[in-house]
């Protein structure tokens, strides 16, 4: 009864959030791309193909970026499948061919509508199905189970605040989570959590972002760049920086130049369709910028270099001296990933608002491999602190690495669930 009430809203709203997609098109064209895939018209495959690929879902930028190093070892293990990767973001899917090219497949992962998820598994017939972190579509996870598709829920994780919402539609959360999905749980909250809303068959595996491999391409370049164009310039990056905390950060900025005139902030915005707005901004500022994007070189009279482009944070992680972290001083949005710079061995800045991965966020600031600022007054000073301690940078760095490499295993303890599954007997229709 509760999910036909579910389905019947989702009719509803359906056709707005498709209108919506594509009047968000007029500004950003990457949305217009493939519409008809949020109905389940799959471009990747076709009925009657024979290919049973496995399926990764990945929501955005963030999930295939903590799904990166299970793609690599999919792809390694199983050269005999395809592999399809769904997201519901044009910036996921630009990811995951910035990341993986034409090794995988991809496609928008369709509106949980009875007739779409129909079509979708129709065209994909995957053997597998694994969902990183946190998405629980009804429909879809029953028409899986109808089929004998397993599920796997990797690196899932879900708040308390999130449990108890859950818990007011138990019903409807109990027949998702219940049959043919196996939840691999980041930690024993995340774990208890889940059997609270229904889920049977439940293991903590651990998180798979601290498997998070540097390419030594980037590693390089990232070296190389700081040698060309940054000299012996103290130079911070502020990484997946949203609307609202890049006011935060300039002003940061300039009390830090205020002390280090000489002083670069690499600047890199999460959301692709806000690059020219932020430019716009910064010239509104009357900013020394350059553009990565146009290919402007970095001046002594540059204080700002503005990324805009997609995947080369790490890289600007690689070259940079201190490294902020994006989406925390924002209370609506929680964070981004600390594990890429942590990786590089980079000390950590970070806001207050870190729902999105508490516990890792909880650990290095703990550990002191990661230290909280609340306002750009504070940002501020643990910067030009920083920029005036090289050795409290590097123990900083040191101690964020040690984090990283404690804590890997994740990735093997998830690959061990999937054999078992893949054997698993499942039907097409």
């Amino acid at each position: 009864m509760l999910r036909s009430v579910y389905t019947a809203l989702l009719y509803v709203f359906a056709p707005i959030a498709l209108a919506a997609t594509a009047l968000r098109g007029l500004r950003d064209p990457a949305y217009r791309d493939r519409l008809s895939e949020r109905l389940g018209f799959t471009q990747a495959f076709q009925p009657g193909s024979g290919i049973r690929p496995l399926w990764i879902h990945a929501v955005s930028v963030g999930e295939v970026q903590a799904a990166a190093p299970l793609i690599r070892a999919l792809l390694k293990k199983y050269p005999q499948h395809s592999l399809l990767i769904t997201t519901a973001t044009p910036t996921g899917a630009q990811r995951v061919r910035a990341l993986f090219g034409d090794s995988v497949r991809h496609a928008y992962l369709p509106y949980d509508l009875p007739g779409a998820v129909r079509r979708f598994l129709d065209r994909v017939r995957p053997s597998l199905a694994i969902v990183m972190e946190r998405e629980i579509w009804p429909n879809l996870f029953s028409e899986c189970e109808r089929r004998r598709i397993p599920i796997l829920l990797a690196s899932a994780r879900i708040s308390e605040r999130s449990a108890v919402r859950h818990r007011k539609f138990a019903t409807l959360f109990r027949d998702a989570l219940s049959g043919n999905v196996t939840v691999a749980a980041q930690t024993s909250q995340d774990a208890e959590r889940y059997r609270s809303i229904g889920a049977q068959r439940v293991l903590v595996t651990g998180n798979v972002k601290f498997d998070i491999e540097v390419p030594q391409a980037a590693r390089e370049a990232g070296e190389t760049l700081r040698a060309a164009q940054f000299a012996n310039r103290p130079v911070w990056v502020a990484g997946s920086t949203h609307d609202g905390e890049e006011q935060q950060i300039l002003a940061a900025h300039r009390a830090v130049t205020a002390s280090r005139s000489d002083a670069l902030l690499v600047l890199v915005p999460r959301h692709p369709n806000r690059f020219d707005a932020v430019r716009a901004w910064l010239k509104s500022e009357q900013v020394e910028f350059a553009s990565r994007s146009r290919n402007e070189s970095v001046t002594p009279a540059t204080s700002v270099l503005l990324v805009d482009t997609l995947g080369e944070l790490m890289m600007f992680y690689a070259a940079a001296d201190i490294a902020f972290v994006g989406g925390s001083l924002i209370a609506t949005v929680g964070g981004h990933n600390l594990l890429e710079p942590a990786v590089l061995e980079r000390p950590v800045l970070v806001g207050p608002h870190n729902f999105n991965a508490p516990d890792i966020a909880q650990l290095m600031i703990e550990s002191g491999a990661a230290r909280e600022v609340s306002s750009s007054e504070r940002l501020a000073a643990a910067v030009l602190e920083l920029c005036a301690n090289p050795a409290a940078r590097a123990d900083m760095g040191a101690k964020a690495n040690a984090i990283v490499t404690a804590n890997r295993g994740a990735l093997s303890r998830v690959m061990e669930l999937i054999e078992p599954l893949l054997q698993a007997p499942s039907q097409t229709t």
